[in-house]
C-alpha cells in the first residue's frame, strides 16, 4: 500500500492530531512520563491546531506535510528555519512522525525526503533536529538518513533530546511524494 506526501492544509488537523498523540503514546512510552501521555487528547489537540492554523503557517518557510493512504493521514511532518542559533545550521525539522501500523514501511522516509528537499529548496545548506534521549528507534532511523549527533543537547520539561545534523542535498534514489 502506497501513501502520498503533500502539504497539509486544516482539513488535515484531526489527522495530524490522532498521528501527533497515537505515536508520541507509542514510541515515548518509558521515555516520557506515562502522566503525560495520558493526558494527551485528540479532539483537544485538533481543535488547538484549527485554532492556530493561521498563525502557524503565516511564514511560507515552514512547510507542514501529510504522508495519506486510503484517504487517511498516517504520517505527519513540519519543517522551516531554526528556532536555536546553530554555527552553520539555518534551517530545522521540527516534527515527523508515522502510525506505528506504517513504521518501516516508508512513510517516514518519504516525509523527510520531502522535507529535507522543502529546506534545501528554501536556501538551507544545514538543517538539525532534535532526537528524545533513549529513542533508539528514531536515532537509527536518522543516523541511516545522514543525520548525526553534534553534541548539541536540551532538557525541556524533563524531557533530554540531542541534536543530529544533516547538510542537505539530492539524495539518489528518493522520489519525493511517494512511498
Amino acid at each position: 500500500m502506497t501513501a502520498n506526501v503533500r502539504d497539509a492544509s486544516i482539513d488535515d488537523a484531526a489527522g495530524i492530531a490522532k498521528v501527533r498523540v497515537q505515536t508520541w503514546r507509542a514510541a515515548y512510552r518509558g521515555l516520557v512520563p506515562q502522566s503525560v501521555l495520558d493526558r494527551m487528547d485528540v479532539q483537544r489537540e485538533a481543535e488547538r491546531r484549527v485554532e492556530l492554523w493561521e498563525e502557524h503557517h503565516a511564514d511560507a518557510r515552514r512547510h507542514e506535510l501529510v504522508a495519506v493512504a486510503d484517504g487517511e493521514v498516517v504520517g505527519w511532518a513540519m519543517c522551516g528555519p531554526a528556532y536555536d542559533r546553530v554555527e552553520g545550521v539555518t534551517g530545522e525539522l521540527y516534527a515527523i512522525y508515522a502510525m506505528q501500523d506504517r513504521w518501516s514501511r516508508g512513510v517516514g522516509h518519504a516525509l523527510l525526503a520531502e522535507s529535507e528537499r522543502r529546506l534545501a529548496a528554501d536556501g538551507h545548506e544545514r538543517a538539525y533536529l532534535w532526537v528524545l534521549a533513549g529513542n533508539e528507534r528514531a536515532a537509527t532511523f536518522y543516523e541511516q538518513h545522514g543525520w548525526h549527533e553534534d553534541g548539541g543537547e536540551k532538557v525541556e520539561q524533563g524531557m533530554h533530546e540531542r541534536r543530529r545534523v544533516r547538510t542537505l542535498g539530492v539524495r539518489l534514489g528518493s522520489a519525493p511524494g511517494v512511498v
